[in-house]
């Protein structure tokens, strides 16, 4: 099974500044175009790995005011079992529990700061969906996943020198798309 789907991905503000108490992070929200495969092994299980790559504008808060401290692409690559309830007719929903390793790429700087790194790193992965098939092989899709993603970062600020902390991004996914199962 394949789907396309429009993704929503709605971050979780939060995150320290190391040194800097009351201070913290924000990211932006985006809407990207995803991809993802689905093997069945059974007509219940399968195994769902989606594609997608998108952008997340980086901001300070708190006791810092809001500054625009970068930018950086991410690769989030997802892992989930899932199990396929099959009584239900044409509507066809699913739970998945799964890994996430994400991948922060072409990261730049704003003015003031510079050397913005986000590190690499696991998390977990959680979704509940459904895929309503209209044919034998053509369907609508509503899938919702949640990612458990904290990480390190480091930048270096004109003002305040070698900065760093944990960026808590633990976004949730949400999508809907077109479903074609062979």
């Amino acid at each position: 099974m394949i789907r396309v789907r429009a993704l929503g991905v709605l971050t979780h503000d939060s995150g320290t500044i190391n040194g800097v108490p009351g201070a913290g992070l924000s990211y932006s929200d985006t809407v990207i175009p995803e991809l993802d495969i689905s093997y069945f092994f059974t007509d219940n299980i399968a195994a769902e790995l989606i594609l997608g790559t998108t952008f997340s504008r980086i901001n300070t808060t708190g006791a810092l005011g809001e500054i625009d401290v970068g930018k950086t692409w991410l690769l989030p690559p997802t892992l989930t079992l899932q199990y396929h309830f099959t009584d239900f007719g044409a509507f066809k929903p699913y739970v998945g529990a799964g890994v996430n390793y994400s991948l922060f790429y072409h990261q730049s700087d704003k003015p003031g700061f510079s050397n913005l790194d986000v590190k690499n790193d696991f998390g977990a992965a959680l979704q509940v969906g459904f895929d309503y098939m209209v044919t034998k092989n053509w369907g609508v899709n509503f899938d919702v996943k949640k990612i458990f993603l904290d990480t390190k970062w480091t930048a270096t600020s004109d003002a305040f020198g070698d900065i760093g902390g944990k960026a808590k991004i633990d976004p949730w996914l949400v999508g809907a798309g077109v479903t074609y199962r062979f």
